[in-house]
């Protein structure tokens, strides 16, 4: 398996991109196509003591996309940067799986323009596992702010294939983030999806939840349009930094307290862990038609390595292969829709 890392995108030094590649290739035996300024990535590989060979490949991209840049230059601007180079190595097959810690809006515009979406599935979406106890997918977490209800079904069906295949849970419940429990709460999108979904067969619906309910596990997909997954989520990921921060501060308050952060040690280190969003390392493109991974902007080593452990598990579970039968029973039912 190889996998194709683009190490220039991100707000970390390439450095830090091509350690996590590095640590990818040492320890779970897979191939590493490091996309980015030639130059950089070599001194970066030079000063770890590694020549590229046939196993760790450097491939040249002249420039980058920034965090500020529009999501259409990479298509446009920018189709030579690590970005686009990248995309378009895992269209020609040159890799089983992408990795990008760079700009959302581009690495989303740039799967669907130039790997392309899986035939029915109507736009990718991000999710994102919600680091807190019990995985729980969000989705999407960010790449449709304006979905329609159709379209939030698809998201539910893709989340619960993944979360079958990655965390091997049979038949995960689903349910969708709304201001209230009750059936007529919400906008037109909420109450229209919530009708799709209570409809659906092939989805475990449990209902709407309300966003106290998001830290409680008790769904495994949480459906949301991206504009309100993305507030979810950096939200989450914003009380995990204040979690940490306060258990620190509250340890060191004084000699007692210190005392009882020893005994408490182990606790604190697994509480810290099910917080920590770099474990999971990034969030899946789902839709698209090859695994394409977008890990978190400011991610080091541990983040881009378990971004990598993630796209190598994403490759072998056979995902694609699902939401690519999925795609093709929307558009039969949508041709048998047409013809009645």
């Amino acid at each position: 398996m190889r996998l194709i890392v683009d190490v220039m995108s991100g707000d970390s030094e390439a450095l830090e991109a091509v350690k996590g590649a590095l640590k990818a290739h040492r320890e779970l035996g897979v191939d590493i196509t490091l996309v980015g300024d030639e130059k950089t990535v070599t001194d970066a590989l030079e000063t770890l003591s590694v020549t590229p060979n046939d196993s760790v490949k450097v491939v040249h991209a002249a420039s980058v996309v920034t965090m500020e840049d529009d999501y259409l230059v990479v298509i446009k601007s920018k189709k030579d940067s690590s970005m686009s180079v990248g995309l378009n190595l895992l269209k020609a097959g040159e890799g089983d799986a992408f990795i990008s810690t760079g700009n959302t809006g581009a690495l989303v515009a740039g799967a669907s323009l130039i790997v392309r979406k899986a035939k029915g599935i109507k736009a990718a979406a991000i999710g994102a596992v919600i680091p807190l106890g019990a995985p729980m997918l969000l989705i999407d977490a960010g790449a449709n702010v304006a979905p329609n209800a159709e379209t939030m079904k698809q998201f539910a069906l893709m989340g619960s294939i993944y979360m079958e295949n990655m965390f091997g849970l049979k038949s995960p419940r689903v349910a969708l983030i709304n201001n209230g429990t009750e059936e007529t709460k919400g906008n037109d999108l909420a109450r229209e999806t919530y009708g799709l979904l209570k409809e659906c067969p092939d989805v475990n619906f449990i209902g709407n939840i309300e966003g106290r309910d998001v830290v409680n596990s008790v769904c495994d997909v949480l459906v949301a349009d991206g504009y309100t997954g993305n507030i979810i989520l950096k939200l989450v990921e914003g009380f995990g930094k204040f979690m940490s921060k306060t258990l620190k501060s509250m340890f060191k308050k004084n000699f007692k307290t210190i005392i009882g952060a020893l005994f408490l040690k182990s606790e604190a280190k697994a509480l810290k862990k099910s917080m920590d969003y770099t474990e999971y390392g990034g969030a899946p493109l789902l839709g698209i038609s090859a695994p394409v991974i977008k890990a978190h902007g400011n991610s080091g080593e541990k983040g881009v390595f378990s971004a990598c452990r993630q796209a190598k598990t994403f490759v072998e579970t056979g995902i694609i292969d699902e939401i690519a039968a999925l795609g093709a029973k929307m558009r039969e039912e949508k041709r048998g829709t047409e013809n009645e």
